[in-house]
């Protein structure tokens, strides 16, 4: 099960191949390693910086 926001198709997949399924899983990542996942951009980062801070959460800072 995922609680990922709408994101694009080649973002969700990037994601899931890299084991990203729940909003807590990237509290875990920084913005940089998500970056780094082919099919992720700058919309999908926005997006799920926004999920994560309606949650109290944020990307681990590194």
């Amino acid at each position: 099960m995922t609680d990922l926001p709408k994101i694009s198709a080649p973002a969700t997949r990037a994601l899931a191949g890299a084991g990203y399924t729940r909003l807590e899983h990237l509290a875990q990542a920084t913005e940089a390693e998500l970056l780094a996942l082919h099919g992720m951009g700058p919309k999908a980062m926005s997006v799920l910086r926004q999920a994560l801070e309606e949650r109290g959460l944020s990307f681990r800072d590194g």
